[in-house]
């Protein structure tokens, strides 16, 4: 069983279907996109580990450019399930990274991260969604994802919650980036 708390050694972020032909639709998509980008930059402050999922990209679109990251060095991977966790490359990178936290973020809520938030706990991982960077084209589907997401045990968290909960203390160089990430 793994501990309910999250650490760099245990966590892996997934960005999950932040896509050019999707985000225009999605309330309050531009506050989303940020907090989305400073988990990135948090991720790689930090050292962890993160992969990025496209939602049939050829009806969707890529990756918004909005969120910079080394597409080289990145995992991007498709699938046409709604949930990452019925997808095998996106199964088998998950599994192959050992971790045994997944930290979510992206979009819709109701949806696809609702989804594989679900399927993730049905298969034992401890899943953390981070509330201000997840959204939906409706801030009632939002609520309700969530809603249904921690009743199913998923933990709801911020963005500066699961940043300050991933590193130990105050006063490292971790801990002054990650602040100054956040303000």
């Amino acid at each position: 069983m793994s501990s309910v708390f999250p650490s760099i050694e245990n966590s892996l972020l997934v960005v999950v279907d932040v896509q050019e032909r999707l985000m225009p639709v999605i309330h309050n998509s531009e506050s989303a996109i940020q907090n989305i980008q400073k988990l990135i930059d948090g991720a790689s402050i930090l050292g962890m580990d993160f992969l990025v999922t496209e939602q049939y990209p050829k009806g969707l679109g890529h990756t918004v450019a909005e969120l910079t990251f080394d597409r080289n060095q990145t995992v991007v991977l498709t699938k046409d399930t709604f949930s990452c966790m019925l997808e095998p490359s996106i199964v088998e990178a998950i599994s192959k990274t050992k971790k045994q936290h997944l930290i979510l973020c992206g979009a819709e809520a109701h949806i696809c991260v609702l989804k594989t938030a679900l399927e993730a706990v049905a298969q034992g991982y401890t899943v953390h969604v981070v509330a201000d960077a997840v959204s939906s084209r409706t801030p009632e589907n939002k609520n309700l994802g969530l809603e249904r997401m921690r009743q199913s045990g998923v933990y709801i968290v911020s963005l500066e919650m699961i940043l300050f909960m991933l590193i130990d203390c105050a006063g490292t160089d971790q801990f002054r980036a990650i602040s100054k990430l956040i303000k």
